[in-house]
Order: C-alpha cells, then structure tokens, then sequence
C-alpha cells in the first residue's frame, strides 16, 4: 500500500513552516482576544475593583472606629463591673473561684516546659487550681518527657494533671472537649486555655478572671499575644505586622462596638457555663476556637478584649511551618462560613446590625474577600492587563486604594514602618496560598478539615547558635544535609515566572511602569519559591 503523506491530513492553511508557528499563534490570539479575552478580563477588573472597595471601606471603617475607641470610648475595667478579687484572711481562699487551666500539645518536645512552668507559676491559690496538660503526643518519648515535667510541679504540691487520649479524634477540640468532662473538673467555673508554646505572667487570671466574676454575661476574656522572637528572622517581623494590625485593630474595635470577635484559641478565659449553652467544642473545621466564640455570641454572650494583658508567645520561623499555619487560618474560617451564615441569618437572640457585622465584616470581607482580591488583582488580573492593552485599570484602583490600606495596616507595628513595601510584596505571595484555602474551605475540597500542628522551635535555635559559638569547649552540632529540591516550591516559582514575562513585556510595550513592581514581585515570589524565607532547619 503507498505511503500517506502526513501533508495531505492537514489543511493547506496549516501547511507552514517553523518561522511562521509565531505568527500564526499571533493570529488565533489575535481572533479570540476581541471576542472572549477582553470581556472576560473587564469582569475581572471590575470584580477585583468591586472587592478592592469593599476591603478599603471596611478598613476605613476600622480605622476611624478605632481612633473613636481610643479617644473616647472607656476601657473595659470601666465599661463592665471590675473590682481585684482580693486575699481574705477570715474567707480564706473560698473568696476565689475554682479555675481550670487546659495546655493541649503534640509533640511539643521544644516548648512543652515553657508552657507548664508558666501555668504552674499563675499567682492563684493552689487550691483553687487545676491544671490539665492535654497530651497527644505520638512521640512515646516525647510523652514520658511531658509526662515527668508534670510530675516534678506536682512533687511541689501544684495540682496538675497528666491527660492522655487512645487517639487524637478531633484534634485540639477534641482534646479540650475530652478534659472538661473529667470528674475532677466538675467543680470548676472557668476554663483558661495556653497552648505549649506560651507564657502568661504569674498576675494572668488575677486581672482577667474579675471580669467574669462581676458580669454574668461575659462568656470570653481575650488578651493579647506578644511575640518573644518577631526579631529572629524576616519571616517572624512579616507576621508580627499582620497580627499586630488583628489585635490593635480587629479585636479592639469588635471588643467595643458588638463585645463580639474571634476567640484566638489561646490566652484566653472561658465560663465554662457558656461552653456548654453554646454546644461544646465541636471539630467540624480547623477553627474550633472561632466556631465556639460565634456559637456562642449567638446565645447573646458577650466578649471582653483586654489590649494590655499580653501574653508571650511563639511565631513560626520555618516557612513550611508558616504556610500550615495560614492554611488552617484561612481554610477554616471559610469553611466555618459556610456551614454558619444560614444560622446567623436565622438567629433570633441577636441584633440585625451585630448579624450584618458578624457576615459581613467579619466574615466575608476579612476572611474571604481580603485573601482573593490581592491574589486576584495583583497577582493575576492587573498582570494580565498588560498583555492586553484594551484592558485598562483606573490608577484609584492600582495606586490610590491599595496604598492606603497599606498604610492603615501598618498602624499596628510603628517599628516596621521601614519594612512595609516588602510586606506588601511578601503578603501578595501568600495570598496565593490563602486564596487556595478560602476556596477548599468554601467548596469543603479534600484539604477543608487538613490539621497539621504549627511546628515550634522554641530555644533550639538559639541553642545551637550558642553551641556554634562554644567548638571549643563543646562538640560542633551536627550538620544536616538535605536536597535543595525539598526546599523548592512550584507554585511560587510558577508564578515567579509568569510575572517576570509580564514585566519583561511591559519594560518593552507598556506605558504605565508596572514593570518596576513586577519584577519587584517576581524576585519576592522566587526567594520564596526557592525556601529562603524563614529559618532554615
């Protein structure tokens, strides 16, 4: 049989050479970019337009809230009943209620004394304390470590309590849920919870717990965290000016207007009454502790924020730990979204303006809107409109309100002033990541109910720096290698090199000098992608 020519199957309009490949993907480009391209990237600008308004409205709104609080408004000790619960030498300690103190880890094999000691160290009456270490540790070493600090504080006449489970079902909330149905805690009227890696000071519950006693619809007393290492690396300095702005800002002004926000899972008090009326802990997200505070706020309890009780804590230091972290903060409270906003909408208890913030502020704008539209506007739409010229974005929008968001984040940590371009350019490469989260936890995809504890390093770092220093009088610690391929990080670097191409064509055709912050955001993008971010283990 003669041989087919492989010409004769394709058109004759197809029958060019290499050199003309370029010229005929410039054609279908060219045909389709009329009809489909620019309308479809137009809804695109207007969406994220839409979205970039809603979140500068919303901080706006923050903003001149808070300079009110701050001027105006009392602080809590006087806006609630509050008087020092103070030592009785005729009552003794009956005086005193009975407190519970919770510590859940797993695996916390470098923090796990920082957390027992401080709790074992709260100035309260020994007899009026409870303390439960809520261990699901899988390390049986681990354990036993955890297991004998508990045991020495004991030998001191502390009351604390070694808790283990057969299996760590529900994860954290399962864990709190587990302690609070021991018999020994029955007589207990409020619950504090400190995870391993933070550290109250001793007057903790002497200056948090009177709120509750003295007001019978305080279901939460907050306090703040306050980092021990933010100056480690630039990685810990990024989130400290993120969590900065959540305390100063967020959780002040929903104390102050609604008495409502986010439980932070941490630092804070719980009426164990309202624990119950408002269902128990529940583990159907990765944000248990947001869940309980809403659940509650719900039933008409009311929250206390307290900006001056800090309490000291741990950030993560390790990039791959940071990125677990932001998916569990992002994934869960979407996810919590979804499942709730029916119910709010239903709720009878609550006020329509408290429900309006509750799903509108608190929800959609900070935890669904804020990730999308920086991912969506600066790392895709706004880049794509320079490959398509048709597509213009009104300088107000690309400029004006994203600078004065910036601005009015910074508020939170004055001392980071001088590290704010770079923040906005390390926020854009983690708003991929969140944005991937809010959408598993809005569409419940396989990773909505992912829970991987935040890694800890405690003093190790500055362990081993000490033991670097001392050769001579201790062993070198030891050096481990690893493959700079398990540092890698696609997506980032996929991104890296689709901004660059849009940068390079910009420098080349664009008008608008883009190009300075796309490169600027591509080399952001491949420091990450490559795993220079953070300490490295």
């Amino acid at each position: 049989m003669a041989q087919i020519s492989p010409k004769l199957l394709i058109p004759d309009s197809f029958q060019v050479s290499r050199d003309d490949i370029t010229g005929q993907l410039g054609l279908i480009w060219e045909l389709i970019k009329t009809p489909l391209i620019v309308p479809l990237l137009k809804l695109g600008v207007y969406v994220c337009l839409a979205m970039s308004l809603m979140l500068f409205m919303e901080r706006v709104y923050m903003g001149i809230v808070i300079i009110l609080v701050k001027l105006f408004w009392k602080k809590p000790d006087k806006r609630y009943k509050y008087e020092p619960i103070q030592d009785d030498e005729e009552l003794g300690t009956s005086n005193f209620p009975v407190v519970l103190v919770q510590i859940p880890m797993f695996n916390e094999k470098e923090v796990y004394k920082i957390s027992i000691g401080a709790a074992c160290g709260l100035s309260w009456p020994a007899d009026r304390l409870v303390i439960q270490v809520l261990d699901d540790s899988t390390d049986p070493g681990i354990k036993l470590l955890v297991e004998q600090e508990c045991q020495r504080w004991a030998s001191k006449g502390v009351n604390v309590t070694y808790q283990i489970r057969e299996n760590r079902t529900g994860y954290k909330a399962g864990a709190l849920k587990e302690g609070l149905k021991r018999s020994y805690v029955k007589h207990c009227e409020y619950v504090a919870i400190i995870d391993a890696d933070f550290r109250p000071d001793p007057d903790f519950l002497r200056r948090s717990i009177p709120f509750l006693v003295h007001n019978p619809d305080i279901a939460l007393v907050q306090a703040r965290w306050r980092f021990v290492n933010a100056d480690e690396c630039l990685l810990t300095r990024m989130q400290e000016m993120s969590l900065d702005y959540h305390f100063t800002v967020e959780q002040e002004v929903g104390s102050a207007t609604h008495a409502f926000f986010g439980f932070n899972g941490t630092a804070g008090i719980w009426r164990i009454a309202a624990i119950n009326e408002a269902g128990g802990w529940k583990d159907r997200t990765t944000v248990e502790d947001m869940d309980l505070a809403v659940r509650a706020s719900l039933r008409g309890w009311k929250f206390v924020y307290l900006g001056d009780l800090q309490v000291k804590s741990e950030l993560p230091s390790t990039f791959k730990a940071f990125r677990f972290q932001q998916h569990r903060w992002s994934c869960g409270p979407a996810n919590l979204f979804r499942k709730m906003v029916w119910e709010i909408i239903q709720n009878k208890k609550v006020k329509f303006w408290k429900k309006v913030y509750v799903i509108y502020s608190f929800f959609f704008v900070r935890k669904i809107i804020a990730h999308m539209v920086t991912f969506s506007f600066y790392c895709v739409v706004l880049p794509l409109t320079i490959l398509v010229p048709e597509v213009k974005v009104p300088i107000w929008g690309a400029v004006y309100i994203p600078s004065v968001i910036t601005i009015l984040n910074s508020v939170g940590t004055p001392r980071s002033i001088h590290l704010l371009f770079y923040w906005i350019l390390f926020e854009n490469v983690m708003s991929l990541h969140r944005t991937k989260a809010t959408l598993i936890g809005l569409l419940e995809a396989g990773r909505a109910n992912e829970w991987v504890v935040t890694e800890k390093l405690g003093d190790a770092v500055k362990k081993a720096a000490e033991a670097a220093k001392n050769k001579t009088n201790a062993k070198a610690p030891r050096r481990f290698r690893f493959k700079f391929t398990d540092r890698l990080n696609t997506l980032e670097l996929g991104f890296a090199a689709f901004l660059f191409l849009c940068g390079c064509y910009d420098f080349v055709h664009g008008k608008n000098n883009y190009f300075v912050y796309l490169f600027l955001q591509t080399i952001t993008f491949f420091i990450t992608g490559i795993g220079y971010v953070g300490t490295i283990i």
